[in-house]
């Protein structure tokens, strides 16, 4: 077992098993599930400056393994080819075109960030290839009249931006309020919803300062948005960063009520190296259950979870939400291909992952189910506030959204 699961790891972080036979490209102009396999393509920052969500990867991968183990789809193995773009769009390009154009797969699915999916998205929408529950919140995933081929896998960031607005007028009206977020189309959407939510009171916006991906620090940034005099500071950074903001902060003596988004939560890759002790009062937004949180001890989902990663991925933290989210999404992906039926083509997996219908994933928080449509490609719309107490996060209020 140890010696399949580090083949296998290391198969998804290099993207190996690109063994497509040209007399299977031939045969298949369009490739389905007509054989004995389910080939799922996937995108994926093994390395870079967002290595941290590799473990999203990695865990997808156990998790179709554990599928294939049972059984498969329909009698069928999923064969899953991860493949690595450092979080660089011209290298996401060129991934899309390789697992699309060489390795034969019927679809994209979970591909991570936000600029490597804008640089992808023309090309899988002239492919018709599904480009299947992005890992990325940015509000033009769910855009089916121009790009029916793209849909999004979670909340969109527009949406959690207002829902921290809305907290922030309710609880603190007179509030000084600085920003930081990266310099891409993913901080940007957050900041264009906050902003939305505040309404009149954007002026309440003191300081905003952005980050590079290429950046080695953002120290000046959390200086500059310290001396602005803001009380209350909104986080829009992936982990990394989100680390580094953190503990400057506290470091500088800063305590302003903070915001951080949902993208980078995870105690095990956030918090801990940015400092439990740092990370007190923390407030964000969840939709999945957390791994850390003791109301779920005895979750039958989190127990089923916790033995699947002793089982399928034990090197992976079982602290670290993020591999809640990969098994949550992967699960929902299995949905889509159960429900597809014996016609696995791309059009009709598409049909599928846009009919789903009141799904209450195990691992999501009671009340949050899945839901899409033709016109709807946010699987996920509804989520609740939480505060990290420096061991875990605790939910409070209730669950918002639709």
């Amino acid at each position: 077992m140890r010696k399949y699961l580090l083949v296998a790891a290391v198969a998804a972080i290099v993207g190996l098993a690109l063994d497509a036979s040209p007399a299977l490209a031939r045969k298949h102009k369009e490739p389905s599930a007509s054989g004995r396999e389910i080939r799922i393509g996937n995108i994926m920052p093994y390395s870079g400056p967002a290595s941290a969500y590799a473990t999203i990867g990695k865990v997808e991968a156990a998790y179709f393994k554990k599928v294939n183990d049972e059984g498969g789809i329909s009698g069928r193995k999923i064969r899953f080819i991860s493949v690595d773009d450092g979080y660089n769009p011209a290298k996401a390009v060129e991934m899309a075109r390789r697992l699309v154009e060489r390795d034969q797969v019927l679809l994209i699915f979970n591909p991570l960030g936000t600029p490597s999916n804008t640089a992808i998205r023309g090309y899988m929408n002239k492919k018709k290839v599904p480009q299947l529950f992005v890992a990325s919140g940015a509000s033009k995933w769910g855009d089916p009249e121009h790009f029916p081929w793209t849909m999004g896998g979670q909340p969109n960031y527009q949406s959690e931006g207002r829902i921290y607005a809305q907290h922030i007028l309710k609880r603190r009206p007179n509030a000084r309020i600085a920003v930081l977020y990266q310099n891409d189309d993913y901080g940007k959407d957050y900041l264009q919803g906050f902003k939305d939510g505040l309404g009149a009171e954007a002026k309440r916006i003191v300081a905003e300062a952005s980050y590079e991906v290429t950046d080695p620090t953002i120290d000046s940034q959390i200086i500059a948005l310290r001396s602005s005099g803001a009380d209350v500071f909104f986080n829009i950074s992936t982990p990394k960063f989100a680390a580094m903001a953190i503990g400057k902060a506290y470091d500088l003596g800063w305590h302003p009520i903070q915001y951080l988004n949902n993208l980078s939560i995870s105690v095990g890759s956030v918090l801990k190296p940015a400092g439990l002790e740092k990370s007190i009062g923390l407030i964000s937004v969840a939709y999945y259950k957390d791994p850390t949180d003791k109301r779920w001890e005895d979750d039958p989902a989190i127990k089923e979870w916790k033995a699947f990663m002793q089982q399928y991925y034990p090197q992976g933290n079982a602290s670290d939400s993020l591999n809640v989210y990969g098994y949550l999404l992967a699960q929902m992906l299995e949905q889509v291909l159960r429900q597809a039926g014996d016609q696995l083509t791309r059009a009709n997996v598409m049909h599928a992952a846009a009919n789903l219908k009141d799904l209450q994933l195990p691992l999501a928080l009671p009340g949050v189910k899945v839901n899409t449509s033709p016109t709807d490609y946010f699987p996920f719309e509804s989520m609740q506030l939480q505060r990290f107490d420096g061991k875990q996060w605790v939910l409070f209020g209730e669950v918002v959204g639709r």
